[in-house]
């Protein structure tokens, strides 16, 4: 793919160096073409800089970079492996690495070669230029696994509008997420979100097409364990009671608001003793009793 910068400098020398810079080329990777010469101008008037169009070509040069890094890589790795670079498609480029041993170069689940991807977009997409996306495949694993994981879907949303429950999958990368969102956004009788945080984000499944995700906290925990993972929590130290407050004093009544709750005025006084009352007759009946006795 051809790019062309355009630089402008008092000299053409100046321009190109500019240019050079940016790029981070050299002159035998570019190729120039004078737009406007520079002109000096009378006594330092009317003049005018020097533009340049350098041309270069992005995509063979990160190809390149993109093939001496995968040859170093497999080396290390002591793995023979055949590469093969197709041409650049709307600023991506497939890799497939065709080997004896492809286990080596796929790993569990596929790790190995998303870290070779990883890998590779990075060191290619170091300095100037437009980014390139790069995939990395090796004996048709990312189709294949495409494929399983539509499969997985679907099976999956089966099962919830049959039983009208949500599940919950496995943990997965943000990849294999997005193959599942995608297989489920056309079917109107479930919904996918996400819930939980890297490297343990997990895709549920729920019935209903407007189905919301729950609301999680700092960590990306939910108010609910993951399907098939519950546990009772342990018993913490019991928090101490809140201190009671003490009684309140009796409010003080005077006898002349309440005057119907008012004590009886008294018929002694601190000075005199109190006069006890005199004792009740006693009848004659009482009378005989005690002389029987």
């Amino acid at each position: 793919m051809k790019k062309t910068l355009r630089k402008s400098a008092k000299t053409e020398d100046e321009a190109l160096r500019l240019a050079l810079d940016e790029l981070g080329l050299t002159r035998d990777d570019v190729s120039v073409e004078i737009v406007e010469r520079a002109k000096s101008g009378f006594l330092g008037i009317g003049g005018s800089p020097a533009v340049l169009d350098v041309s270069y070509d992005a995509a063979d040069e990160k190809t390149d970079k993109l093939r001496t890094f995968l040859e170093g890589l497999l080396s290390r790795f002591g793995v023979e492996a055949a590469i093969n670079i197709s041409d650049v498609t709307d600023g991506s480029v497939d890799v497939t690495l065709e080997t004896t041993v492809p286990g080596a170069l796929i790993g569990r689940r596929g790790e190995t070669l998303d870290s070779i991807q990883h890998l590779s977009n990075y060191v290619v997409n170091r300095g100037p230029g437009p980014y390139l996306r790069v995939n990395v495949d090796s004996e048709d694993y990312r189709r294949r696994k495409d494929e399983a994981l539509e499969a997985l879907a679907e099976k999956t949303a089966a099962k919830v509008v049959k039983n009208r429950r949500s599940i919950t999958l496995d943990p997965m990368n943000a990849y294999e997420r997005h193959v599942v969102h995608t297989a489920l956004q056309e079917n109107d009788q479930v919904s996918t979100y996400s819930i939980g945080s890297e490297p343990r984000r997990r895709i549920v499944i729920a019935f209903g097409k407007n189905a919301e995700a729950p609301r999680t906290d700092e960590e990306g925990h939910t108010g609910a364990p993951p399907h098939g993972r519950y546990r009772k929590p342990g018993r913490g130290p019991r928090a101490p009671r809140p201190e009671s407050a003490p009684p309140a004093a009796p409010k003080e009544q005077s006898d002349a608001e309440y005057p119907e709750n008012a004590e009886p005025e008294a018929s002694y006084t601190r000075d005199e003793p109190a006069v006890a009352p005199a004792p009740a007759p006693i009848s004659e009946a009482d009378t005989s009793v005690r002389e029987w006795k």
